[in-house]
């Protein structure tokens, strides 16, 4: 099996260069791309349907040919070799296994294909069965095993053969929650044993921010922000990423004044506020201001706040650990609260006046999504 690449090898294992992918010549679903998947890394593709994920891990496996610029592999060009010569595994929604074949058979056809003694393809086998823990299951065939199972043996099939990298496309799709939260800890923990490059693509935020080393949003064809999962969250470059990853207040305003790092912005209800500037602003600009919903404090807990606003209570929902607040700011904007339920033992009523307080490292003024 492949060994783990160290924390310091930084050497790209694929590079897109400026790889653009129209299917009538006039609708670039892919646009100018550019792109380096680190050797080892667990890299994921997130974005809504239509932004072009899919269509780069399809034009990387060799299933599409990029309409311009170059797709590389450790170094080569791969543009036009096939898919059955770029030394790929490849894990699927579907599973894709052979249903005539057991588990052994399934996991036996790429090494036969390639032609590798029988001994070196039962050793193989047995190791990759091993490491999805599905040693004793050999003899089954896919309509025998349960979902999850089927995940695993189509996993392990596409890592038998020792490839250079493995793409998955929405491979936990298929399965009810509970299992795939639960294959999502298991794929995170294969990842870090075996340390092969892996290029995931999903809808799904969590579980991007689950599995990932970096993730790449995208959307309209092009990457809105490539970063590890606490940056993206806590860092959006812009709104479209805010809004994506996690839940997300956006407040609307003009920049008054620009200090350094931060800025005071008068929102559209007449209040003034401090932000931190996540994306470069000037006095007289529009902005959006970005906060997470855990980041807001409420009555008490806001006095120590920078930016304190009123408001009323529209909404109040208990879901055990924290109350969601749904507070209607003066000017008819609103902010979604994720409130501690211990810091809350009196229960919000509809209509209470109540105060919101935001600290400006918290508050980030952004700018529009990139290609929109």
């Amino acid at each position: 099996m492949t060994t783990r690449a160290t924390p310091t090898d930084a050497t790209p294992h694929v590079t897109f260069r400026k790889v653009q992918k129209t299917y009538d010549g006039e609708n670039l679903i892919v646009r100018d791309l550019n792109l380096d998947v680190r050797r080892g890394e667990f890299l994921t593709l997130l974005g809504p349907s239509g932004s072009g994920k899919t269509t780069c891990l399809m034009m990387l496996a060799g299933f599409e040919t990029p309409t311009g610029g170059e797709i590389r592999l450790a170094g080569r060009v791969i543009n036009s070799v096939p898919p059955h010569k770029r030394n790929i595994g490849m894990v699927f929604q579907n599973y894709a296994l052979f249903p005539h074949m057991t588990v052994r058979e399934n996991l036996r056809f790429p090494l036969a294909i390639r032609r590798l003694p029988a001994a070196e393809i039962d050793g193989k086998v047995a190791r990759a069965l091993d490491m999805v823990r599905l040693g004793g299951f050999g003899d089954r065939y896919p309509q025998q095993m349960s979902g999850g199972q089927q995940q695993r043996v189509a996993l392990a099939r596409a890592l038998v053969f020792d490839p250079e990298l493995v793409l998955m496309d929405e491979p936990l799709g298929a399965l009810d929650k509970q299992l795939r939260e639960h294959m999502q800890i298991e794929l995170k923990h294969i990842h870090q044993e075996l340390g092969v490059t892996i290029v995931f693509v999903t809808h799904d935020q969590g579980e991007a921010l689950t599995l990932s080393d970096r993730i790449a949003v995208f959307n309209h064809g092009v990457i809105q922000q490539i970063d590890d999962p606490m940056a993206l969250y806590e860092k959006p470059a812009n709104d479209f990423v805010a809004n994506f990853i996690g839940e997300n207040n956006a407040l609307d305003g003009c920049v008054e004044s620009v200090h350094g790092e931060t800025c005071q912005v008068r929102l559209d209800n007449g209040s003034r506020v401090q932000a931190s500037c996540g994306a470069p602003v000037k006095r007289g600009d529009r902005a959006v201001l970005s906060v997470r919903p855990e980041c807001v404090q409420l009555n008490v807990q806001s006095l120590g706040c920078a930016n304190r606003l009123g408001g009323y209570v529209r909404e109040v929902i208990y879901l055990g650990d924290h109350l969601r607040v749904r507070v209607e700011l003066a000017g008819r904007r609103e902010l979604i609260v994720k409130a501690p339920a211990a810091q809350h033992k009196h229960r919000f009523d509809l209509g209470d006046a109540i105060h919101v307080g935001i600290n400006p490292e918290q508050l980030r003024a952004l700018g529009p999504s990139a290609g929109a």
